[in-house]
């Protein structure tokens, strides 16, 4: 349980970083746009940058949402079934998001080599392509480890669900 807390820290002051950063670069962006004139075709980056921030921010944010019980379900079903059915169910919906998001951070890591090897980087930034991609590798192993977790009892997405409801 230590790691998890620390693994939900770590998530939770990355996120708020990155968007604090993107808030601030972009409205830094945008006063230099007013006020700049000549001066802001420096700062074209930061469009780019904030671009890339958002992508981390949505993928690695996948795990704690879905632990919170923030991510869409259908429970019209769900919630007319016994207890006991209701159990293996939940079970099942978490071995087949397991195997989807290792499946998908597997081909993602694919395409991070492919991109990595074609040599591509990103146009203002000159950052390589492939490490904007490893964004849903990262995001879909911390949601598959989620789904691990609700699999596993140690913790209840159900229950989150459910309190919001």
């Amino acid at each position: 349980m230590k790691a998890l807390r620390l693994l939900r820290t770590v998530e939770r002051t990355v996120l708020v970083a990155l968007f604090l950063s993107m808030v601030t670069l972009y409205t830094g962006s945008v006063i230099t746009r007013e006020i700049g004139g000549s001066f802001a075709s420096r700062f074209a980056w930061i469009e780019e940058a904030v671009r890339i921030m958002n992508l981390f921010l949505v993928f690695l944010a996948l795990g704690l949402a879905l632990e919170r019980g923030k991510h869409v379900g259908i429970t019209t079903l769900r919630d007319r079934l016994p207890p006991a059915a209701l159990k293996a169910v939940q079970r099942l919906i978490d071995i087949a998001g397991i195997g989807f998001c290792l499946y998908v951070a597997w081909l993602a890591v694919g395409l991070v080599q492919f991109v990595l090897r074609s040599g591509q980087s990103s146009p203002t930034l000159g950052v390589p392509m492939g490490v904007i991609y490893m964004a849903p590798v990262a995001g879909f192993l911390l949601l598959a480890l989620r789904y691990a977790l609700s699999l596993f009892g140690i913790i209840d997405r159900f229950a989150a669900q459910e309190e919001q409801a």
